[in-house]
């Protein structure tokens, strides 16, 4: 129950919020992420992820509210509001609060663990569960459970809270996006699976297929419990871009039944940086496009270089959006993507710290743009884990890119 002192501070937020979602810029926005999602250049799309940094850019001590939900709700409100005034990117801010269906799904039989480490933003290190053959045995197949009367509750507290200022919507099933490398590393520990590639690929391909099982029950669960949601929308796609379009669902879907064609879907695998093309196809793409198939629009990637991978890349089912990491060759990548797919690019968050050099910045920037004229790009600036304690440099940034953005 929120308190009538917080409930005042969120709705005068909330209306704020409102009031920024019905500027004509943000159906202007909306429209040019549908074409863009549609392979047509309207011009290079910009989307900024503050994400680690957000700790310095809006601290707990600037909330208001008492209550530990309604702080909750107040940052996410002032966290759009920032994201207008201070980040110029092509952001649409919504009138609407997501509410999410209360989904609970088990785990894969066995809990990862890890090292901590000695800084509180520091890397972990693997605490492998899985050290023999025998040990895949242990795994099992998540099971997913919906309840309907926590769901309830949470849609009419939060129309309560909202009457008359923000579109109260639910949600289930909206982000879909596979990791079935990331799941196994966690349990076998990374530096162990890259030796099984060449000591035991067989157990490697075993671990796979399950996973790969695995995932197709929680579609499959998903589908029998009627969660998916469209993400035709501001929903988040890949691993960066927003899922606007015109393209999905499909012209017979069913408004109370969302299928996987209706929607998007992605997948990655990071922990494949380092090895070549055909192993990461081997052990783990192969899986992995068998999943995405039956969605209607495609991701993949994330910061895992593809320039050398992309051939493989191209082959995913409806493969629409491709990630482009800072430690990918822009040059390359865009004479092999030209405009038939989305070059979702991952500038190098690390020029926001230490000594900002906005010439720099504006050159580094212009390289990509001047490579990628045949392209349908979008800039996404993420994995900002820290900014400095210098707020204004995401502006800084934002800034000069959209002013790059419109000479092309």
């Amino acid at each position: 129950m929120i308190a009538q002192e917080d409930k005042k501070i969120i709705r005068d937020l909330a209306k704020r919020v409102a009031e920024i979602a019905e500027l004509p810029v943000m159906e202007e926005r909306r429209r040019m992420w549908k074409q863009h999602n549609q392979l047509k250049r309207v011009r290079p799309m910009i989307l900024v992820f503050p994400e680690g940094s957000w700790r310095e850019l809006l601290p707990q001590s600037v909330l208001q509210c008492q209550g530990e939900v309604a702080r909750g709700i107040e940052w996410e409100l002032r966290r759009r509001i920032y994201q207008h005034e201070y980040i110029h990117d092509d952001s649409v801010i919504e009138k609407k609060w997501v509410v999410s269906k209360a989904i609970t799904t088990t785990d894969w039989g066995l809990q990862p663990k890890h090292r901590p480490s000695s800084q509180n933003t520091g890397s972990w290190g693997f605490i492998p569960l899985i050290n023999d053959y025998s040990d895949l045995k242990k795994l099992r197949f998540p099971e997913v459970r919906y309840d309907e009367k926590e769901t309830l509750g949470r849609m009419e507290e939060a129309q309560d809270l909202f009457v008359n200022i923000l579109d109260v919507q639910l949600k289930g099933i909206a982000h879909v996006s596979f990791h079935l490398m990331d799941i196994y590393c966690e349990l076998r520990g990374l530096e162990q699976v890259m030796w099984d590639m060449y000591d035991n690929p067989g157990m490697l391909h075993e671990a796979m297929a399950f996973l790969e099982e695995g995932h197709r029950r929680l579609v499959q669960q998903y589908m029998d419990l009627n969660l998916f949601s469209l993400n035709n929308d501001e929903t988040y796609h890949s691993s960066g871009g927003v899922g606007y379009t015109d393209e999905l669902p499909r012209s017979d879907y069913d408004p109370e039944r969302i299928r996987p064609c209706d929607m998007w879907a992605s997948a990655e695998s990071q922990e494949m940086a380092q090895v070549s093309p055909q192993q990461h196809y081997e052990f783990v793409m192969q899986y992995e496009k068998r999943l995405l198939e039956p969605f209607g629009l495609n991701g993949y990637g994330c910061c895992e270089d593809l320039t050398a991978k992309l051939d493989y890349v191209f082959t995913i089912p409806h493969i629409r959006r491709i990630s482009i990491s800072p430690f990918a060759d822009v040059d390359k990548c865009a004479e092999k993507l030209g405009d038939k797919y989305i070059f979702s690019w991952k500038p190098k968050p690390s020029y926001l710290v230490g000594d900002f050099d906005a010439d720099f910045i504006r050159g580094y920037i212009k390289h990509t743009l001047d490579v990628t004229k045949g392209c349908v790009i979008e800039m996404i600036l993420k994995d900002t884990h820290t900014c400095d304690n210098h707020p204004e440099r995401f502006t800084q940034w934002t800034d000069i890119a959209q002013e790059l953005v419109e000479e092309y």
